[in-house]
């Protein structure tokens, strides 16, 4: 990935995810991240931990670089548990303080999307054929 390249776009997504103490934990969301960076080359796109891994979203959102106007955080988590009502909330007006000129958005986790329960079904489903 071009660093500098992804240092001019205007628009983000962070993608943020819970964090683990193994290491290997992190790899399908580095995947997740490039993969959503192929199909979004107009946004910058990063990966943020709540806590065990880094970078946290605070750290993340300083790495996106000057020229980001718009960020939306996308919570890779399967459900809206208190991590998602509380943490990312004061975490977010945290943020929107540190940022006065960045629009900050987010999104419901993605394990509410129906497209993402019916692909999860579908695989839950194949794992007994």
């Amino acid at each position: 990935m071009d660093h500098n390249k992804e240092k001019d776009k205007a628009r983000a997504l962070v993608l943020f995810a819970h964090g683990a103490r193994a290491p290997g934990w992190a790899a399908p969301f580095q995947r997740l991240r490039e993969l959503t960076a192929a199909q979004r080359p107009d946004c910058a796109v990063a990966l943020a931990f709540l806590e065990l891994m880094t970078p946290s979203l605070p750290d993340a959102v300083a790495q996106l670089g000057a020229g980001v106007r718009e960020v939306t955080i996308v919570p890779v988590f399967l459900g809206q548990g208190g991590h998602l009502l509380r943490d990312l909330p004061q975490l977010v007006d945290e943020l929107r303080a540190s940022y006065p000129d960045i629009r900050f958005a987010t999104v419901p986790a993605v394990g509410e999307d129906p497209s993402v329960l019916a692909a999860m079904a579908a695989y839950c489903s194949a794992a007994a054929s």
